[in-house]
């Protein structure tokens, strides 16, 4: 195989390999000490390796805290689905511990008392801490070039991935919306144009501003020639272009919204150098100082080019333009084609060369003033006065005067980035005693740590097998046409698996032991997908909208949920899962089955919906992302599927079922909108919508 030499032409990438050796060297070194190093001299032991520990975990932390906005999301499975994950904090073979009090385990001692787990601390019994695993922000999927070079390593394409929460936002304004699907009404497109030129105006002037600033001769050419593409597009504003083909007066003067004067004077502000924390331009003493202006001002204009390039590129190709009917083809072009793209990318890389020499406190300051500059942006979108039907955002149409909104989710891998078996497994792993070590009579008996592993292990490898054989069986040899009755047959053979499996669990014994104080513990600490517990909070904090929020999940314990939560501010929340029974808050390995597959699943959705015969109108949304979802995102008017479950979509295809990007379906529902009548989907269309994140989700139902 051909071997790849790391590049070191980025700090980012040479700082991580650097950071990389080092840490492997100094982990290696720490094993090493660890087993030669006598154990019965704690005291001594940990003064030699206490600095070694100190230097490898910090040298890790600021290697991920690099990398972070760099990499993928991800999601830790069952460990009954796949082989058995062990957090880095617990090292399997450290794990074997009791609960019974004993000298702290080296690799912990490390650690201040309260994040030791109960079986490990010297101190008053602390909880089990469950892996903590981080979710790092994932780039925006696209189809357009733009979003194809968003691997680039630079700051602004770290930060264009890290708030993509506000393009999300902007995409499914209800202005943006109509425009794409060629509905929008011609007042509001020359209201929205009429803005535009007060944007246009204050880019230039804050563009001629950040040119005095800077002192790099390359740097002032690349503003001029972005000043001078600006102007440009203003001559165009007051050609005969427009008013021929949307009617607009150019000599007509048009007053700013708040929204564009919201914008606009922040732009201006930031370009004069009236930024917290840093001197007006007048006052800086040095070139060096006024170049931080220029860079602070280009940082606020970035996300505004970025974002125009992106939506360009993008609609671009959800649009057909070639027969010229789209009443707004030009708009489109203008910010698809190559002239607009280039500016755009030269913005960028204008932000990343005068960034270089910032410092981390600068560099915060660049991070505010875009993400700044990016919610202006999306609420001059939501600012757009609309007089006719859409689709979005879902919130509109469900006040306490009209229908109710009932949202419906999964909760492992859905809301979570590790499921929550792996974390009653880790509990039960890490609290559990020596095969050597007696056990109080007065306690439930316990498998040791290492019968526990492997017994874990065992279950694993057995489900993973039997599952595929089971998904393989009840898939028809070729694709059909969509039928939710069949697909209801075949489900249920995986329901019976789904039962035998868990009968397997407690029949085993894994799950006696675990203190209801550390499950709850760990429910309080849950990692939640990015943007999920903001959406929750905004669902359950909205006054006006009608709506309430049901969690259905597999989860062997409801507390966990409970818990995650409750701690997390996200309000009321109903939890159907199934639970683990407890003597004196101690598990006894017995689980009270509620929900074990996708006909427990429907069967509890119709029973939840039977509480609201009465409303006049319920809304139904289901938010899920595998095969025991199926059946409950069918049913529901919009099913949304968040993740990459290949299993879901086979099953799911092979039934005729079918999967739709959210943002090319909601072009679709708003183009067959009609005057009065608008709606995103009804149940049982065999349709599903599928989500790059959470923030799309909150963009649809929720919007601004």
């Amino acid at each position: 195989m051909e071997q790849t030499i790391p590049s070191f032409h980025h700090p980012i990438s040479f700082f991580s390999s650097v950071s990389h050796t080092i840490y492997h060297i100094t982990s290696l070194s720490l094993f090493q000490l660890h087993c030669h190093l006598p154990t019965h001299n704690h005291s001594k032991t940990n003064q030699i390796l206490s600095p070694l520990f100190f230097a490898a975990c910090l040298l890790l932390h600021l290697r991920v805290c690099w990398m972070r906005p760099l990499l993928p999301s991800f999601a830790l499975p069952n460990p009954i689905k796949t082989p058995l994950f062990f957090s880095l904090l617990f090292h399997p073979s450290s794990a074997a511990a009791s609960t019974l009090r004993r000298p702290t385990p080296l690799f912990l001692s490390f650690l201040p008392a309260s994040f030791r787990p109960r079986s490990f601390s010297n101190s008053p019994p602390t909880m089990a801490i469950p892996p903590k695993l981080l979710s790092s922000s994932a780039s925006i999927a696209t189809t357009s070039s733009l979003g194809s070079n968003s691997v680039d390593h630079g700051l602004a394409a770290k930060l264009w991935i890290k708030f993509r929460r506000e393009l999300h936002l902007a995409m499914y304004t209800p202005f943006l919306v109509s425009l794409a699907s060629g509905n929008l009404k011609a007042d509001t497109f020359r209201h929205y144009i009429a803005q535009d030129a007060h944007f246009l105006k204050a880019f230039a002037h804050a563009y001629e501003l950040a040119e005095e600033c800077a002192d790099d001769d390359d740097a002032k050419l690349a503003i001029a020639d972005l000043r001078k593409a600006v102007l440009e597009e203003l001559k165009m504003h007051n050609s005969f272009v427009l008013v021929m083909d949307w009617g607009i007066d150019p000599a007509k003067e048009v007053i700013a919204t708040s929204a564009t004067v919201k914008y606009t004077d922040f732009l201006l502000a930031t370009a004069s150098g009236k930024v917290e924390g840093v001197k007006g331009p007048g006052k800086l003493a040095t070139p060096f100082e006024r170049t931080k202006i220029a860079a602070y001002t280009i940082a606020a204009m970035t996300p505004c080019m970025r974002l125009y390039a992106f939506l360009g590129k993008e609609l671009q190709t959800l649009v057909d333009l070639k027969d010229g009917s789209h009443p707004y083809k030009k708009w489109i072009e203008n910010y698809s084609c190559g002239s607009f793209q280039a500016s755009a990318f030269q913005t960028e890389d204008l932000l990343d060369k005068l960034s270089v020499s910032l410092t981390g406190e600068e560099l915060d300051i660049i991070e505010k003033l875009y993400h700044q500059g990016m919610k202006h942006e999306a609420e001059f979108f939501y600012a757009q006065p609309l007089d006719q039907p859409t689709v979005v955002p879902f919130a509109k149409d469900h006040n306490h005067d009209g229908g109710r909104l009932v949202i419906f989710s999964d909760f492992d891998l859905t809301c979570t980035v590790v499921d929550s078996s792996a974390i009653l497994a880790e509990i039960a792993i890490v609290t559990a005693p020596k095969s050597d070590q007696p056990q109080p009579e007065n306690q439930i008996a316990r498998m040791s740590s290492a019968e526990l592993r492997n017994t874990w292990g065992l279950l694993s490898t057995q489900y993973t097998e039997e599952y595929e054989q089971c998904i393989e069986s009840v898939l028809p040899p070729e694709k059909v046409e969509f039928n939710y009755e069949a697909l209801c047959k075949a489900l249920e053979q995986l329901s019976d698996f789904e039962r035998r499996a868990n009968t397997r669990v407690i029949e085993s014994g894994v799950l006696k032991g675990l203190y209801l104080e550390d499950i709850k513990r760990a429910g309080e600490r849950l990692i939640l997908q990015d943007g999920c517990s903001n959406f929750f909070q905004k669902i359950n904090g909205n006054d006006k909208l009608n709506s309430t929020v049901h969690v259905l999940s597999y989860c062997w314990c409801g507390d966990l949920i409970r818990s995650a939560f409750s701690s997390g501010g996200l309000g009321v929340v109903s939890v159907h899962a199934n639970e683990l029974t407890f003597q004196e808050s101690i598990s006894t390995g017995e689980i009270v089955k509620k929900v074990e597959s996708p006909m427990d699943k429907v069967e509890a959705f119709h029973h939840i919906l039977k509480n609201y015969k009465d409303d006049s109108k319920n809304f139904t949304v289901y938010i899920g992302d595998s095969v025991g979802d199926l059946l409950c995102l069918l049913q529901a008017d919009v099913g949304i599927v968040i993740g990459s479950s290949s299993s879901l979509r086979t099953v799911g295809s092979r039934f005729g079922v079918s999967f739709v990007p959210l943002f090319p379906g909601v072009l679709q529902r708003q183009r067959e909108c009609i005057e009065g009548s608008c709606s995103m989907g009804k149940s049982l269309s065999g349709t599903l919508y599928t989500v790059s994140s959470w923030s799309e989700i909150h963009a649809l139902i929720l919007g601004w």
